[in-house]
Parts: C-alpha cells; structure tokens; sequence
C-alpha cells in the first residue's frame, strides 16, 4: 500500500463500506432483540406504554429491514462500484438544455437527500447550451451500490410544459437522457496506447457555479480509434483534471469492452435509445396537470416539485423491486 496509494486507497473504501455493512446489520440485530424483549413485557403486563413503544420499534425496524432488502437486489458484477454518470439534452433544442439542466440539479439534490446510501458526486464536465441550460455534464458518484442505484435512473426523461423560452406561452415536450456506468477499482488496468491518444487543453466556461472551476486547465481527452472522449474541468490543476479524465476515459472504454463481449448490451448498460418521442422511460409533466410517471413500472407521483428537488428513492426502490420480480418494463 505504500508503493501504491490508489490501491490503498482503494482498499481502504472497500473496508471502510464492509465495516458500515456489518455494523448495520449487527444493530439491526440488537433492535429487534430489544423489540422481543419488549413483545415479552407487554404479554406480560399488558402496559399500554409499553406497546406504544414496541409500535414504534417495529415500524422503524421494517423500514430499515426493507432497505437492506434493496441493497440485495444489487448483484450484479458492477453493481457496488462508483458510477459515472452523464446527462445528455435531447430532440428539443433550448428547451431540452434547459431541460438537462434541470436534470443535472435534480441528481445532485438526489445525492444529498437520499436514503438509500451515501454519495458523494463530482461534476467533472460541464457543455453549457447556446442560449441557456446545458447540452452535456459528467458526474462521478461515489458511495456504496452507487452504480447499482443509478443504473436504475438510466434512459431518456421527458418534460412537458409551458415554455419559459416561447412568448406565446405554449406547452413544449422536451427530452434529455442519463447514461451511468460503472467506475473501474484503480487496480483494474485498461490498456491504452498513448500514441491512440489526443490530449486537448482548453479553457472551461459557462454555467456550474461552484461546481466548476474556471481556469486554463481544462482538459480533453480522445481515444482516437473508438473516437470516444472524456474531459474534466472542475480541478484546479491540468495535471488534476488530466488524471481525472484518463479515469473516466479508462471507464468508457471498459465499457465498450464489455458490451463487445455481452451477447446482449442491455446486461450492462440497457436497451439504448434514441432521446426523442416514444423512448423515456419516465415523464414529468407539468402542464396540464402535474405527474411524474415510470413507464417502466407504471408508478404515478403527483409531487412534481419534490421529484425535481431529488426526491427519487421511492421510484428507485419500485423499480429496482419490480426488476427483481420481472415485473419491470423499459
């Protein structure tokens, strides 16, 4: 681990998410414990306190039983690694940047709020739109089952609403999608030619607040015989943001390695689809009525407003519960 601190670091995380693992799991044991002690006073002495007590431990210790749950239905080879995740506007023009902005703050507030883990993202990338929002950004996720959760996000979204851009106050349907793939352990070597590489430094611009640095570090990087890119802006070094790129580049091409060697593409990264009319997976609608719907599970949210602040655990969860059951559609 001294010769190596990626590895070691690596190999830090891994433990430090078995020990969260175990130590879950040994409390959830102890609470259900006190819970059958507790069982045991009320058949004895039927207090009604005491009941009142024992209600409130089993309903708190389902709803935690039910997330470890999830986390089970999370098998697949990739499914507990990082992810790398990217957001793509659509058929639509301003109105789907606009739209893939919308997008790229609902998935940060995603990682703030959720319950379902815990998460840290990076936005590496940020391709602002010509008039507003943005035409592309790449993220990377950390925390435990990131991929795995994420994945479940992946595919074409669709928004329909008044258009803020259209001074007659018409309804548009925009369309903008999210691709999520798994983050390589740094002890997993791709390898690369350099000579297949072009390394392109510019400067970083447009929107993402504090989330992108704007200096002359910028960097890009293309693999020339795939033709498949990666850049980082938001490190304060061309050295920092060059090393973050080859990461996501190292990323993308595993995957494409693996799809090459999947008789099916849709065992990793799912059917793929144009982003246009007929292809979401999930809809937002905000005029004329308001509704979020999974096509996939058939789910209707009516709080539009607090799915677009990041309130997605519970269309995860169903999906990723229907999946299971191969009840899932999409």
């Amino acid at each position: 681990m001294w010769d190596d601190p990626a590895r070691g670091q690596d190999l830090n995380t891994r433990l430090a998410r078995l020990r969260d693992s175990v130590t879950n799991f040994e409390a959830l044991a102890e609470r259900l414990e006190e819970a059958e002690v507790l069982d045991q006073l009320v058949e004895e002495t039927g207090d009604t306190d005491t009941l009142a007590e024992l209600a409130v431990a089993v309903e708190k210790l389902e709803h935690d039983v039910e997330k470890l749950e999830l986390a089970t239905f999370l098998s697949g080879e990739f499914d507990a690694n990082d992810a790398i995740a990217s957001i793509h506007a659509g058929a639509g023009g301003t109105e789907s940047q606009d739209w893939a902005e919308m997008l790229l703050r609902m998935y940060l507030r995603w990682a703030e709020r959720t319950e379902l883990t815990k998460v840290d993202v990076e936005l590496d990338e940020l391709n602002p739109g010509d008039e507003a929002g943005i035409k592309s950004a790449t993220l990377t996720v950390r925390g435990p089952n990131a991929f795995g959760f994420l994945a479940a996000e992946r595919g074409v979204h669709r928004l329909v609403r008044i258009s803020p851009f259209d001074a007659s106050s018409r309804r548009h349907t925009s369309f903008a999608s999210l691709d999520v793939i798994p983050l390589l352990p740094e002890d997993e070597e791709i390898d690369i030619d350099p000579k297949d590489l072009r390394i392109d430094t510019y400067r970083s611009s447009g929107a993402g607040g504090q989330h992108v640095n704007v200096t002359d570090s910028a960097v890009r990087i293309t693999h020339i015989p795939t033709g498949i890119t990666a850049a980082c802006q938001n490190e304060r070094s061309q050295m920092q943001n060059r090393a973050v790129a080859m990461r996501i580049l190292k990323a993308r091409l595993a995957d494409l390695a693996r799809e090459q060697r999947e008789e099916k593409i849709e065992n990793l990264r799912g059917e793929r689809r144009t982003i246009d009319f007929g292809s979401q997976i999930r809809s937002y609608v905000l005029q004329p009525y308001q509704m979020v719907k999974d096509h996939r599970t058939n789910l209707e949210i009516g709080a539009v407003d607090r799915v677009l602040d990041g309130d997605l655990d519970r269309l995860i969860e169903e999906y990723l519960r229907k999946r299971a059951t191969g009840e899932a559609g999409g």
